[in-house]
């Protein structure tokens, strides 16, 4: 097991791609905190992983407030331990063209994945400082590097978690604090809920014609990497941004 008695925190982990990194981590022996909004699904993947054989426990938070990150991270370490290893995965989309997009529809996006990034990396880092190790990966988006239409909030977050992680790696390094991210191409609930809207049809038909794969990918493709850059595999790698997209990079 690969991550044996390590703690791990996955933000967003009720569904998704977050929900699948949770249970593979489970499954590779960590001890898993699943943090969510979402009450019944977050117990409802805590009860799975518990139910085989693995370690996992719900903890309720929204991510935008950092006292309730504060007191997520204190439950976490009572109940299962120092936190080892730190995945910020949570995001929410609120798709609007440019020019009609409201302050609401910016901040709320703006909101959860940077101000909730930041406020975990302070929740634990000081820990992994003491202790001289760490695993922090975010999950970035292919959107990040493409930009998408409808989503200049969402490219955005996305792009400035990358400025994020790699002053975190700079910053951290020295205490063998590995700090990186994955780009994913569309593989959650989330993303596939704005691809199948018919206000993007003529643009999402035109994607996959131009993808190699001519597919999107599924949750469970996308979870092997957040193992890699959390397990001793990895331990020489920081910084970076590992993009998991069926090579869709390749035809922008």
């Amino acid at each position: 097991m690969r991550l044996k008695n390590r703690v791990a925190v996955v933000t967003g982990a009720s569904q998704g791609i977050g929900r699948s990194i949770a249970n593979l981590y489970a499954k590779e022996g960590a001890k898993v905190a699943i943090v969510d909004i979402n009450v019944a699904a977050g117990e409802e993947a805590a009860a799975q992983i518990n139910a085989e054989g693995g370690t996992a426990l719900f903890v309720s938070c929204d991510i935008a407030r950092r006292s309730e990150v504060d007191a997520a991270a204190a439950k976490i370490k009572s109940s299962l331990g120092p936190i080892d290893i730190l995945v910020n995965n949570a995001g929410i989309t609120r798709p609007a063209m440019l020019h009609k997009m409201t302050d609401s529809e910016w901040n709320q996006v703006i909101d959860v994945h940077l101000h909730g990034s930041f406020y975990w990396l302070q929740a634990v880092v000081h820990d992994m400082i003491e202790r001289q190790w760490g695993r922090i990966v975010f999950a970035s988006s292919s959107t990040a590097q493409n930009g998408s239409i409808g989503q200049i909030n969402y490219a955005a977050a996305k792009s400035a978690m990358l400025g994020m992680m790699r002053t975190a790696a700079r910053e951290l390094g020295k205490h063998n604090i590995l700090v990186n991210a994955i780009a994913p191409a569309a593989a959650t609930e989330m993303t596939k809920a704005v691809m199948t809207d018919p206000k993007f049809a003529d643009a999402r038909e035109a994607a996959l014609k131009q993808h190699p794969l001519r597919r999107s990918a599924e949750p469970a493709e996308i979870a092997p990497a957040f193992l890699y850059l959390v397990s001793d595999e990895s331990s020489y790698i920081t910084g970076q941004v590992l993009s998991v997209d069926g090579g869709s990079m390749m035809v922008r």
